[in-house]
């Protein structure tokens, strides 16, 4: 599930050194997704993702807290249980991430990470099951951001100026590395997205260097060819199979 998420956040690097933000993303949003997996050449689901946003006032600043929470269904938790926590902080004017926490339960194996942004350098702490916490300071690029912030700054851009078959290669950071991806615009289709409807959508693919994906365009996202560009569908291709998380619920947006 993991790599489900580092898929589905890879996928909107379309352009970070733009400058056109936009206020299209506001505290109280929910989106959430019902996870599927192919089984046995039936897409089954098998879990629910749901991401919000909420304001945080600290004496100093204010900030968007991004949420995303990753969770197997009860009927499925005694096969593989997944209690997964991803987050960040962000500067709500250009979704600069200031922290950015990680808490994963996958099966038994247990992870913790947080990372702090001070410019291009990042201070990581880290901790596995059993194992003494770990601790590192390594550079990133000055657009680099985490997975979770990526997500939603790349909904605040103007992807209508993009050309079927432009492509663009961007940063993110992933378990402490700097990650390249290449996304794809491939056009538009229209999509179910839940209870918004039948929307028509952006449809962009993504390449990168990683054993996490598999085939050519066949890790594939929907955005919503609008102003707030909900993400409505995605379809992925791992090693291990392939699958889909599909919108069923967006609200405050």
């Amino acid at each position: 599930m993991k790599k489900t998420l580092f898929i589905l956040c890879a996928l909107f690097l379309v352009s970070a050194n733009t400058n056109l933000y936009s206020q299209t993303i506001r505290s109280g949003e929910k989106l959430v997704f019902a996870g599927s997996y192919n089984m046995s050449g039936l897409m089954t689901k098998l879990a629910q993702v749901t991401m919000t946003t909420e304001t945080v006032a600290t004496a100093k600043n204010s900030y968007l807290h991004l949420s995303c929470e990753l969770s197997t269904y009860s009927k499925w938790d005694s096969f593989f249980k997944i209690r997964d926590i991803y987050e960040s902080y962000v500067n709500p004017a250009n979704f600069s991430p200031s922290l950015y926490k990680r808490s994963i339960d996958e099966g038994g194996y247990t992870k913790k990470e947080k990372y702090a942004f001070k410019g291009t350098t990042i201070n990581s702490t880290s901790r596995k099951k059993n194992r003494p916490e770990t601790q590192k300071t390594f550079t990133i690029g000055a657009s680099t951001q985490d997975v979770i912030s990526m997500f939603y700054k790349v909904r605040t851009m103007d992807l209508s100026k993009f050309k079927e078959g432009q492509t663009q290669t961007m940063m993110i950071v992933f378990d402490e590395k700097q990650v390249p991806v290449t996304l794809k615009f491939m056009g538009k289709e229209t999509i179910n997205a839940g209870n918004l409807g039948n929307k028509e959508c952006y449809k962009i693919s993504i390449g990168a260097k990683t054993d996490a994906l598999r085939g050519k365009d066949k890790n594939l996202i929907w955005l919503t060819a609008d102003a707030k560009k909900v993400p409505a569908l995605l379809k992925f291709s791992i090693p291990v199979g392939t699958g889909q998380l599909a919108l069923t619920s967006a609200s405050g947006i």
